[in-house]
């Protein structure tokens, strides 16, 4: 699995890297009816075609490079972005149902400002 997006972009959802996405893979879109739904965005692992393009232009550097890269404190959103596929309910719902595991079990990571969450999963 390439690229993963975590919680920093919870509520966050800029889409500056779905702008530079040359495959589309990162979904929702804002013009997709799944976006107001959902709590973050997620790339599409067999979509992605590795080329990076998403990682400087996301504002608050929620997306590492490889499963390897992602933090342990990250670790459950892998399953979020490897299970999305926009469009089908049951599995954005699964997803989000993820994420909101997520958000549950690190009140103290959440309550950092998204810009500077990665920075504060290090201590974590």
């Amino acid at each position: 699995m390439p690229f993963i997006i975590t919680d920093p972009c919870i509520e966050t959802k800029d889409s500056a890297c779905v702008d530079v996405c040359p495959v589309d893979c990162i979904h929702p879109r804002k013009d997709e009816p799944e976006f107001a739904e959902t709590t973050m965005l997620y790339i599409h692992p067999e979509e992605c075609i590795d080329c990076g393009a998403c990682v400087p232009a996301c504002p608050v550097a929620a997306i590492y490079e490889s499963v390897d890269a992602t933090p342990s404190s990250q670790k459950d959103l892998i399953e979020a972005n490897a299970i999305y596929r926009n469009g089908d309910a049951a599995l954005i719902a699964q997803a989000e149902e993820i994420v909101k595991a997520h958000i549950a079990s690190h009140p103290e990571l959440m309550a950092v400002p998204a810009a500077e969450r990665q920075a504060a999963h290090a201590t974590h």
